[in-house]
């Protein structure tokens, strides 16, 4: 039987310093992407009126509908709360959220004026943040920041690994099955997508770089509001995780509802600046 081969001891080499020391690109430069109005657009939100109201129970979900150019709000009605957002087109829920292309054009966690996208082959702007009452958290010191489109939501199958085998079945990707399922929405779990982390506080460890999280700034009467790009179905789970300062899939956090406004506006209001986002023009020919 031959002799195991043993991988090489990774050693520095006399250019590690010069290496580490080359300067970051940008992957995805987004000054040609076309920019949301945000003048107009918050003008139109001051004349948008009351429309649906949808309240989240805590460890559940629930979904909602925003017509394409109205307005919807996710708000902490009672207390300190995250909640992982879900979003498709509403006349094809095969279009959903892409939360990795919007963070590499945007970043790991979202600020007024930057949008959610849609998986290909659509890639167009679903919803653009236009308000948020926690923008002044910025960066704390642990690098941690609010509404992060790092994780990809707590579910049963990485608690059942973790847990040594548990069944526990109100973690957001079984929460948002339920909603999506109970909208008739075919193969619900299949199109469950990873989240938007609304409220969320989140970043990377400076030593081992694993994600984490820490207990939210969001206090009741905290809100983050968007504008629909498309006719919007919005599916929105309040985490079993509470403010998720200690753990995540748990039934002893403290948590509370989430509330979803929505807010209709008059297509008059909206003028000739404003029309739903077309879909990706690329050809899908692939060279072939």
């Amino acid at each position: 039987m031959p002799a195991m081969s043993v991988p090489p001891v990774a050693r520095e080499p006399a250019d590690a310093a010069e290496r580490r020391g080359l300067r970051p690109v940008i992957c995805y430069p987004v000054e040609t992407l076309p920019q949301p109005d945000m003048t107009r657009i918050r003008a139109a939100r001051v004349t948008a009126r009351p429309g649906a109201r949808v309240v989240v129970p805590p460890r559940e979900a629930a979904a909602f509908r925003v017509p394409a150019g109205s307005f919807f709000r996710i708000s902490c009605p009672e207390g300190a709360q995250v909640g992982d957002l879900n979003l498709f087109n509403a006349a094809n829920p095969e279009e959903r959220f892409f939360s990795g292309k919007t963070r590499a054009l945007h970043g790991t966690h979202l600020t007024p004026g930057q949008r959610m996208w849609s998986n290909f082959p659509w890639l167009r702007p679903m919803a653009t943040m236009v308000a948020d009452t926690l923008a002044w958290y910025g960066t704390d010191a642990y690098g941690g920041r609010v509404h992060d489109v790092i994780g990809t939501r707590c579910d049963p199958y990485t608690h059942w690994l973790l847990s040594g085998g548990e069944m526990y079945h109100h973690c957001c990707h079984s929460n948002l099955t339920r909603a999506l399922a109970a909208e008739g929405v075919a193969g619900a779990e299949r199109l469950v997508h990873d989240v938007l982390n609304v409220f969320m506080c989140t970043g990377f460890t400076a030593d081992t770089g694993q994600y984490f999280m820490k207990a939210s700034p969001v206090r009741a009467g905290d809100h983050v509001e968007f504008l629909a790009e498309i006719d919007l179905l919005g599916v929105l789970s309040a985490c079993p995780g509470g403010d998720c300062g200690a753990e995540h899939s748990s039934d002893a956090a403290v948590c509370h509802p989430l509330l979803v406004e929505v807010f209709e506006t008059d297509p008059a209001a909206l003028g000739g600046w404003w029309a739903p986002a077309a879909p990706n023009g690329y050809d899908r020919s692939h060279g072939m």
